[in-house]
């Protein structure tokens, strides 16, 4: 699921949220739920949310959150203890902030600032600041584009390339959408369509070595909901489920 969401500007975004019939698919006071696997042994857990929306600097913003926590079994391997917080203007078009913290043998406290007037994004890791980079008009945060991919208007064999940085690089990076088919998560079964990465341009995250693989399925439907991650680095493979999907709307997101 990290890797995930560190790999995903579209053809078919026009600049503003009117991907999907003018309409956003997500509110404050959506939360899912998604239990991992590796092999046959649990894994862990994921979550994402939509939290109340956010001024920064004057501009409101939608504010997405995922929380990340492998079990006792996993930790003894790969122990991670994440969260990564995502500030994107309300019209979609733009990343204004992106924290991520992070626990393990790899420590990170990092945030990374974007200055859309000189089309620079700058990085703080544990208050260290490193030189701004350049970034791209419509570049992205990790974490904002599985919610960025939710606003298009998906298609088969439907090929999209967003622009996105955490801050150390600007990547350009194309997913391919595959055929509608219908997958079964605890018994439920969805219609659903496939985005697969190109894990091959992103040779500063993962090592061509590894062999990295990324599958991400999306309802196919007005929401598209990620229901299921698989993602494979090296010997390293996992698989993480919606198990839960809860989307209470307050009274002030319902005014918004």
């Amino acid at each position: 699921m990290l890797v995930a969401l560190t790999l995903i500007h579209s053809s078919a975004v026009g600049g503003s949220a009117s991907g999907v019939d003018g309409k956003i698919p997500f509110h404050p006071g959506e939360k899912l739920t998604y239990e991992g696997t590796w092999g046959p042994i649990p894994a862990g857990e994921v979550t994402l949310e939509v939290l109340p929306k956010e001024t920064i600097d004057g501009i409101e913003t939608y504010h997405f959150a995922m929380t990340t926590k492998t079990n006792a079994a996993v930790d003894l391997l790969y122990k991670i203890r994440e969260r990564q917080d995502s500030f994107v203007d309300t019209d979609m078009t733009h990343s204004i902030m992106y924290k991520k913290r992070t626990e393990n043998k790899h420590p990170r406290d990092v945030i990374v600032n974007f200055d859309w007037d000189k089309l620079e994004a700058t990085r703080i890791n544990f208050g260290e600041k490193s030189p701004p980079i350049h970034i791209l008009p419509g570049t992205f945060d990790p974490l904002a584009l599985l919610y960025i991919l939710r606003l298009q208007d998906l298609k088969e064999n439907m090929v999209i390339e967003i622009p996105v940085t955490d801050g150390n690089k600007n990547y350009a990076v194309k997913a391919t959408v595959g055929k509608r088919d219908t997958i079964e998560i605890q018994g439920k079964v969805y219609p659903a369509l496939a985005v697969t990465p190109d894990m091959e341009k992103l040779e500063n995250v993962v090592k061509k070595s590894e062999n990295p693989q990324l599958k991400i399925w999306y309802t196919a439907d007005a929401q598209k909901i990620p229901l299921r991650i698989n993602s494979k680095v090296g010997i390293v493979s996992f698989v993480f489920e919606l198990v839960s999907n809860v989307s209470v709307k307050s009274s002030k997101a319902k005014e918004n």
